[in-house]
This record gives structure tokens, C-alpha cells and sequence, in this order.
């Protein structure tokens, strides 16, 4: 690694069996620690864009949708759709979505209701539509 690349501090939790290894090697090598494991995640990384074909040294943000690995044909193809809407057609579409897969709600009991009279009933029946 150059002196100019940029570096973060992290902190991992290895197995002593791993950690141990790694610090055979770095002695073994004449290296740090840190590098060895910087190393072994650079290996990885080639080994993973070799099998699928790839390009891991972009951040995840930069690869194209087409790039990233566990996304199949169909679900690639539905988040493109999904992503050429505007935000206002997403919101209408999840909108819909959420309508179209809300359980049927439950039927409602039979009731007897009374009235003394006609104006009464329709008092109740304007008082149940506001409800709605």
C-alpha cells in the first residue's frame, strides 16, 4: 500500500485460531498485521469479481445495477422499472401494492338496530358514512 491511499480504522472480532494464523504470517513476512489482513480481503475480492464477473474496487454505490452479484434477470429487470418512476408514481405504485395485498377485513355481525323514526335513521346512517 502507498503512503498516499487513505485509511480507516476498524475494529473486528476474529477467532484466536485466526488471529493467530495471521500473526504467523505477519511474522512470518515481515509484516503488520493489518496488512496481512488487508491482503487476504484484496485476495477475496479479485477471487469474487473473477467468479462473477465483477469490478469490486468501485465503492458498492458506483457499480451499475447490471454489476452486482445476487440479483437475477427478474429482479434486476423490476428495479429498473421501479427506478425510471418519478417519486410520486413510486409512492402511488406502493400505495396500490399495500391496497391490492391488505387481508379482506372481517364481516361484520348482524345487528338489530331500532328507530323511533325516519329521520332518526337517517341521522344514523349520514353519522356512519363520515365514519368511513
Amino acid at each position: 500500500m502507498s503512503d498516499s491511499t487513505p485509511y480507516a480504522r476498524i475494529a473486528i472480532t476474529l477467532p484466536e485460531r485466526d488471529l493467530a494464523a495471521a500473526d504467523r504470517l505477519a511474522l512470518a513476512q515481515d509484516r503488520s498485521r493489518s496488512w496481512i489482513v488487508a491482503e487476504a480481503i484484496r485476495t477475496y475480492a479479485a477471487e469474487q469479481a473473477q467468479r462473477h464477473q465483477v469490478e469490486f474496487s468501485a465503492p458498492p454505490g458506483e457499480l451499475a445495477l447490471s454489476q452486482r452479484p445476487g440479483l437475477g434477470p427478474s429482479r434486476l429487470a423490476q428495479l429498473e422499472r421501479d427506478l425510471s418512476l418519478t417519486p410520486e408514481e413510486r409512492v402511488r405504485t406502493a400505495d396500490e401494492t399495500l391496497r391490492l395485498t391488505e387481508w379482506p377485513k372481517q364481516a361484520r355481525r348482524h345487528r338489530l338496530i331500532a328507530f323511533d323514526n325516519y329521520e332518526d335513521f337517517l341521522d344514523w346512517k349520514f353519522s356512519c358514512s363520515l365514519r368511513r
